[in-house]
């Protein structure tokens, strides 16, 4: 076995890593659907006619291609389901933790993270990542595009937390995000108020009650699975 050569190529690779983190990214280009580091988010046909706040959520790669989670054992690349991004949130790689070894860590998650699997840049993490997920069943309740970004997060410890999970990945888009521009916010809420027109027209007030049901219960599985049945949710 060649030692030296194998400390080289790690050498390189290492060298590699620590120059290709300190790139400048690109500029986010809503057009030709590229979002450098950022979490995007678009509409579900049918489910966010009901619930305007459920979407398809993504992660994209330094060069700013989404990465997301759409079907058991798929994770597809540059080439978002469910339509155009509605919504981004551009996040800072200067909050992950990319340990180059394991004396490396500047997250105060250790061995906790090194357990969970690091990685030495953002491309690397959601590379990972989609390596795992591309073995996964996909679930829109247990297993789906919200828990693989969150995996992603929790890969790269960011904003030095590996506590990131599908409510708290909804959340920082949905509060943080922002619109790519007016036509994405008719898009994403223009089904959703005709539904509820009619809704009223035809049934009244009793809609409105079993819509916000709906909202109870679909929050509550998440809320519930989440910070109290946590293996629930595992995937």
């Amino acid at each position: 076995m060649d030692i030296k050569g194998t400390y080289d190529v790690e050498h390189m690779s290492l060298k590699s890593g620590m120059e290709h983190e300190s790139w400048p990214l690109d500029e986010i280009d809503p057009k030709k659907a590229k979002f450098p580091c950022c979490l995007v988010w678009t509409p579900f046909p049918v489910v966010s006619w009901l619930a305007p706040f459920m979407g398809h959520v993504g992660i994209c790669r330094e060069d700013g291609a989404i990465l997301d989670f759409s079907g058991s054992n798929f994770v597809s690349v540059d080439n978002f389901a469910y339509g155009a991004a509605a919504r981004y949130l551009q996040l800072d790689r200067d909050q992950c933790c990319f340990p180059r070894n394991r004396a490396g860590h500047t997250c105060r998650h250790g061995f906790m993270h090194t357990e969970h699997g690091t990685a030495i840049t953002w491309d690397d993490a959601l590379r990972a990542s989609m390596s795992t997920y591309e073995t996964k069943t996909y679930n829109i309740f247990t297993c789906n595009c919200l828990s693989f970004v969150a995996n992603c997060l929790n890969r790269a410890c960011y904003a030095g937390s590996m506590d990131w999970n599908m409510l708290r990945v909804a959340a920082l888009i949905l509060f943080k995000g922002h619109w790519i521009d007016w036509k994405s916010v008719v898009r994403s809420f223009l089904p959703f108020v005709l539904v509820l027109f009619l809704g009223v027209l035809l049934v009244g007030w009793p809609f409105l009650l079993g819509l916000l049901s709906f909202f109870l219960l679909l929050i509550g599985w998440y809320v519930i699975c989440t910070y109290c049945v946590k293996n629930v949710l595992e995937c």
